[in-house]
This record gives structure tokens, C-alpha cells and sequence, in this order.
């Protein structure tokens, strides 16, 4: 009987053991976990950070770009832009009647305007 308490002995303090043993070790994957929770958050808070920097520093570039575009092409003056209007209103209106001797499938086209009478042409449509 001794030795079965003997035997009954180690194994309760085995036992002790093994259930000290496992609270160190709950102990030891709570605090990774909490440590890992906290690496996780700041990584979470820098990319946000790094994102809102990112998204800033475009509208900067976009803004820089579009300034940039405006001193290498400005604005015509409105009297160019009223010309070119015109000029493609015009070309719009001749364009069928060259059309197909432009394609070589026709004459050359007869009844054309001759210079001076689509300069007047032109003129009107400015006033």
C-alpha cells in the first residue's frame, strides 16, 4: 500500500506540475496575443496613415500637373477659338461635296465656291 501511496504522491505532484505548467503557458499565449493585437493595430494605424499621405500627396502631383499643363498650353484668346469654330463649320459644310472626288470615286466636284465668294461666306458667318 505504500507504494501505491508513493506512486499516488508523484503523480499528484506531476500533476501539480503539469497544471502549473499550463497556466505559464496560457499566461505566455495571452500576452503574445495581446502583443500581437497591439502589432496588428499600429500596423493597421500606419497604413492608414500611409494611405491618407498617399491620397494627399496625388492630389498635390495632380494639382502640380494640371498648373503645369496650363503655362505649357494656355487657353487660346476667343478670337482664335471663334476662327477654329468657324474654320470646322466651314470644313463640315464642304466636306460632302469633296468627299468622294477627295476618295478618287468622282470628278472634281462642280458648282464649288470660288475663293472670294467663300471668303464673303466666311466673313458672314463671323458677324
Amino acid at each position: 500500500m505504500t507504494s501505491l501511496f508513493a506512486q499516488e504522491m508523484r503523480l499528484s505532484k506531476r500533476h501539480e506540475e503539469i497544471v502549473s505548467q499550463r497556466l505559464k503557458l496560457l499566461q505566455q499565449m495571452k500576452s503574445k496575443s495581446g502583443d500581437q493585437n497591439e502589432d496588428k493595430a499600429s500596423q493597421i494605424q500606419a497604413a492608414e496613415t500611409a494611405f491618407k499621405r498617399n491620397l494627399s500627396l496625388l492630389k498635390d502631383i495632380e494639382a502640380a500637373e494640371k498648373s503645369l499643363q496650363t503655362r505649357i498650353h494656355p487657353l487660346p484668346p476667343p478670337e482664335v477659338v471663334s476662327l477654329e469654330t468657324l474654320y470646322w463649320a466651314s470644313v463640315e459644310d464642304y466636306l460632302p461635296k469633296w468627299e468622294q472626288f477627295l476618295l478618287g470615286r468622282a470628278p472634281h466636284p462642280i458648282g464649288v465656291e470660288t475663293q472670294n465668294e467663300a471668303e464673303n461666306t466666311i466673313g458672314n458667318k463671323a458677324q
